[in-house]
């Protein structure tokens, strides 16, 4: 099975290995900088609407916690179904996803430390019974995860660390029952990045280099997938990149003792072109796509 096109760059492909390290080794900075209710991109604006935002942090995790109830409502789930959490980072969409519907989650990271943060998450909420976290790899799911054994499942800004997507795309149609569904949002490129671009995207994110929406469209074909549904949300990832500046600038002092001189002066010289990068270069999709009956 041929991992995705890197065409683009000599950047290699991260491995599942140094994409958990990473998540290990800077989850506090991506709570600091991105907001903390989740780990990924806030919808700033529903779909079609102007695309206006602050740059607060509870404004951050509101526009998160907008974003996740926008997917529960697209995958419309019941309290019979049982949902796969695609890196499931830190179980904020998970817990909300089970608390909305009363659906059954089981959240998979690449990330030892999430998992007791998830965990504790679930618990606070009362929802332990219906909400688990393992550790496990969606580009090789494990046995545990038997064909036809899921109603639905989302991977929210997962899929763009994976170096072989058409591999987890396999391996989440195996899981999931005819007619499941398959939420999952990626990172795409626009215009053409400059190798220094992209290797300031791999360094700080941690993946292989973005893909146009059309070269993914393809992927779920091959996958055996159905479209459903696509959407444009490119305005919230720039809102989100700029977002991410400011509060880095805000709690700069925090990061240096967090992670140190050598590592936070190599992040204070990526994060201007890490900045344009994603105002020029970085677009944001949501697909929504159907296991044929």
């Amino acid at each position: 099975m041929a991992a995705d096109d890197t065409s683009q760059s000599t950047q290699t492909a991260p491995t599942s290995g140094e994409v958990g390290a990473s998540y290990d080794e800077f989850g506090d900075l991506y709570g600091m900088i991105l907001g903390d209710s989740a780990i990924h991109i806030g919808m700033w604006t529903p779909p079609g609407g102007p695309a206006r935002a602050s740059t607060l942090l509870d404004l951050a995790n509101l526009a998160m916690d907008r974003q996740t109830d926008h997917y529960i409502d697209a995958l419309g789930l019941g309290a019979q179904d049982h949902l796969l959490d695609i890196g499931c980072g830190t179980g904020g969409p998970a817990v909300r996803l089970a608390r909305a519907t009363g659906a059954r989650v089981t959240g998979i990271t690449v990330s030892q430390s999430q998992i007791p943060l998830c965990e504790t998450r679930a618990r606070e909420a009362g929802l332990r019974d219906r909400v688990a976290f393992v550790h496990g790899d969606a580009m090789d799911l494990s046995e545990e995860h038997a064909d036809a054994s899921y109603d639905a499942a989302w991977a929210i800004d997962s899929f763009p660390h994976m170096s072989d997507r058409l591999a987890a795309l396999r391996h989440a149609w195996r899981v999931l029952r005819p007619g499941g569904q398959l939420l999952f949002t990626e990172f795409t490129r626009r215009g053409d990045p400059s190798p220094e671009h992209l290797a300031v995207y791999r360094a700080v994110w941690t993946s292989p280099p973005p893909q146009t929406p059309a070269a993914l469209l393809e992927r779920t074909a091959h996958a055996g997938f159905d479209l459903v549904r696509l959407e444009d949300h490119t305005h919230n990832v720039v809102v989100s990149g700029q977002l991410m500046e400011v509060l880095y600038r805000d709690h700069h002092d925090e990061i240096l003792e967090r992670y140190g001189a050598q590592t936070t002066a190599q992040m204070d010289a990526a994060m201007p072109l890490l900045r344009e990068f994603v105002n020029d270069h970085l677009g944001y999709y949501v697909f929504l796509l159907r296991k044929p009956r």
